[in-house]
């Protein structure tokens, strides 16, 4: 992982992850749609309601369909925010009944996120009773269909006109379900292929019975996750408010009219500080 320091220095935004369960019952559609009650929408609402500001839009780990639930979705975005995020965590909890903040985490800002999402996990629960293949069938089937292949056959017209076709998807039927991981899922796949490996159907199976399960990220993602700094540092520098570590690199929060201080003349205080504990990018809160 290679971090530009100096980008990171001169912004005053960071890059915030918000993993995400949410009831897709409630929900229209995923996206945002005027007059629609959609997962995005009431995401970004009751952000707005607790003041909380960003650049650009809201990226996503993977949009699902009408209906369609989700025990981790991840929604990305940059913002100036230097809150509490626990506090803000809860807040956004108790005004939400369907869209439930599972945990936030710190990280770079302004990426492409969905190039850091590396696969997705989803699983499809169909009533037993409505299954019309035996398991040998269901089974043979699964390892059929699993591989890197064009997978157009299993999408809608939306899909179709894609330019690639060509997915990685890996399928398993246990205790009744289907578990699926793909790279990148085309519109309709998961439940059009639950159609044909259950029913022998190609008409895709209802949304209420799918959830999003898991969004998995690349390592690089990982290793630039922002964390609280465990070392105990902070009692020798009291006007520190809070010091974060990403990689190496350490952030501390100032007030503002301590920031200059701080830094010294000339930035020989922030010089000193940097000889002990390498680089730093100090903020203002």
């Amino acid at each position: 992982m290679t971090i530009n320091f100096r980008a990171l220095e001169k912004s005053d935004k960071l890059g915030f992850l918000f993993f995400i369960a949410y009831n897709g019952m409630k929900f229209h559609a995923f996206d945002e749609l005027k007059g629609k009650n959609t997962v995005k929408g009431e995401f970004s609402r009751i952000m707005n309601e607790l003041e909380f500001t960003w650049a650009k839009g809201i990226q996503q780990g993977g949009r699902t369909d009408a209906k369609v639930s989700a025990d981790e979705n991840i929604l990305y975005l940059s913002s100036r925010y230097f809150g509490d995020l626990d506090e803000l965590k809860k807040n956004f909890n108790k005004l939400s009944p369907y869209v439930k903040i599972k945990k936030i985490v710190k990280t770079l800002p302004n990426l492409a996120f969905p190039d850091m999402v590396e696969g997705r996990e989803y699983i499809y629960s169909y009533p037993k009773k409505r299954i019309t293949l035996s398991l040998e069938e269901i089974e043979e089937r699964c390892r059929k269909y699993s591989g890197t292949y064009d997978v157009s056959i299993f999408t809608d017209h939306k899909g179709k006109e894609l330019k690639e076709h060509m997915r990685t998807v890996e399928v398993r039927y246990t205790d009744g379900k289907l578990y699926f991981r793909g790279d990148s899922f085309m519109p309709k796949q998961v439940r059009i292929m639950s159609a044909y490996l259950l029913t022998d159907s190609m008409d895709p199976l209802p949304g209420k019975y799918l959830k999003l399960d898991k969004i998995c990220v690349k390592k690089d993602l990982e290793d630039m996750y922002i964390d609280k700094n465990k070392k105990n540092w902070m009692d020798s520098y009291p006007d520190i408010l809070q010091w974060e570590m990403l990689g190496d690199i350490n952030i501390v929060y100032l007030k503002k009219e301590k920031k200059s201080e701080f830094i010294g003349k000339n930035g020989n205080n922030i010089n000193k500080f940097k000889k002990l504990h390498g680089n730093t990018i100090v903020r203002e809160i």
